[in-house]
């Protein structure tokens, strides 16, 4: 056999055995959510053979506290079938079971895994759900992570209930890289509530300040996107001053405003309304305002001068437009960045009828 034979023969074995290994899952990982104590509850992952003839050999589970249901008959190229496993929830706390199946088209198993939390007993999320999306009522569609150092993690929840007559898989579409996003449970029976956790990895975020976007909430995985499913989402990455001296720290810049709370509630007819701060550096050094940001539309702010030295002032104006802010959904307000290593951060809220 020449090296051309031996070539051909050993890509003909992958293609073969590529084929041959081909199982999808809806889904490989099942999040059951809150479990009663000793109330054993049961998964069905749903997969499609993609590959020949598929025969389950043997099933292996990480602990006796699981047990599986399968089919052993042999199952046809393109058929769905159902593997369902049954953990029996005595013992509280976080849990995770492992599910490999042997199949006679590879030595290698391929996994599922059931988790959640066992708990003595179990209570529905007792807030309002007061923002509706896709058949499903939330508690917020406005997520915020605010004062986020480089390197936090941190996680906003949102709790979802199913006001639909169906069981629903809910699904965030449309990540940016630097969140990600659970459901817990996968799977939300009718009248029931679940959770969306969503984490905020800070390294990827590229500049200090406001960094806004928009997610997407559907029932279910393959939805379209539209804007009646979506989820604002804010974080606020504030400068980083953990390298400076005490003495950097003693002659540092400090900003002072004549108010954090502007009020342009005043009636009027005009439908564009200004107001004035005046900004003061009363530090020992130079005060630089970074960048200044809004919230939301329907506002617009001007400002004299962003370098402050020592004893000078600066005046900020800003400006809304009524009508826009209607239609908004985060409360209006100025986000001012600076050098000042006590404020990092400054908000000027607004009043606005």
């Amino acid at each position: 056999m020449n090296n051309k034979t031996i070539i051909l023969s050993l890509l003909a074995m992958a293609s073969v055995d590529a084929v041959a290994q081909r199982i999808s899952a809806k889904n490989e990982v099942i999040d059951c959510g809150n479990v009663v104590y000793e109330s054993p509850v049961t998964v069905k992952f749903e997969l499609t053979n993609k590959g020949n003839e598929l025969k389950i050999d043997q099933v292996r589970v990480s602990c006796g506290c699981t047990t599986v249901d399968y089919p052993r008959q042999a199952i046809n190229r393109g058929d769905v079938f159902t593997v369902s496993a049954t953990y029996d929830a005595r013992q509280l706390g976080h849990f995770e079971k492992e599910v490999a199946l042997f199949c006679n088209s590879s030595k290698k198993p391929f996994y599922l895994k059931m988790r959640g939390v066992v708990v003595e007993e179990n209570s529905d999320f007792s807030g309002s759900f007061s923002h509706k999306i896709d058949g499903m009522m939330l508690d917020v569609n406005d997520v915020e992570f605010d004062d986020v150092n480089r390197g936090d993690y941190p996680v906003q929840l949102i709790h979802v209930k199913n006001t639909t007559p169906e069981t629903i898989s809910p699904v965030i579409m449309h990540l940016p890289s630097y969140l990600s996003a659970s459901v817990s449970p996968t799977n939300i029976a009718p009248g029931k509530t679940g959770v969306v956790s969503l984490k905020l990895n800070s390294k990827k975020l590229h500049d200090f300040g406001l960094t806004q976007t928009s997610v997407f909430l559907a029932k279910k995985p393959g939805e379209k996107v539209s804007m009646d499913k979506e989820i604002s989402v804010s974080a606020v990455l504030l400068p980083d001053f953990d390298n400076m001296s005490e003495t950097q720290l003693a002659n540092a810049p400090s900003i002072k405003l004549s108010e954090t709370t502007l009020d342009l509630s005043t009636p009027a007819e005009k439908q564009s309304v200004s107001g004035n701060i005046i900004i003061e550096n009363t530090g020992r050094s130079t005060l630089d305002i970074r960048s200044m940001q809004m919230f939301t539309s329907g506002m617009s702010v001007k400002l004299n001068k962003s370098k402050l030295k020592p004893g000078e002032q600066a005046k900020l104006k800003i400006t809304i437009n009524r009508k826009q802010l209607r239609n908004v959904r985060s409360k209006p307000r100025v986000l001012i960045i600076t050098n000042d290593p006590k404020q990092p951060k400054v908000v000027i809220k607004l009043k606005v009828k």
